[in-house]
């Protein structure tokens, strides 16, 4: 598995190698744009076309197309779970958002 972006849409490609194809969608979106090609070129053309595609739809509906992820998001942690992380940012001296983007940055780096 591999990633690609195109303007700033992000996407995963896998090889299926019994169809002798790739197959891509876009990750950093809530709405679903795939595509595929036989080659890397092929690929490429075809996830700009996608992209291109669905932008042209949401303006032909008179609809905003859904911006990649924003980057917020909003966690429900027990309070006891809150009081932890609370202390521990303290701890580390940085703020409990910090703290917060250091661990999932650990966590998905592994």
């Amino acid at each position: 598995m591999t990633t690609m972006t195109f303007m700033s849409y992000e996407a995963i490609v896998e090889f299926d190698e019994d169809a002798g194809s790739f197959h891509g969608e876009v990750i950093n979106l809530r709405d679903v744009i795939t595509f595929q090609g036989r080659s890397v070129d092929e690929l490429k053309r075809a996830f700009s076309e996608s992209v291109d595609d669905y932008l042209a739809f949401c303006k032909a509906r008179g609809e905003q197309p859904e911006k990649p992820f924003s980057g917020q998001f909003v966690v429900r942690a027990e309070p006891s779970l809150r009081k932890a992380m609370v202390g521990a940012a303290k701890r580390a001296g940085v703020s409990l958002n910090r703290w917060v983007t250091a661990a999932l940055e650990r966590a998905v780096t592994r």
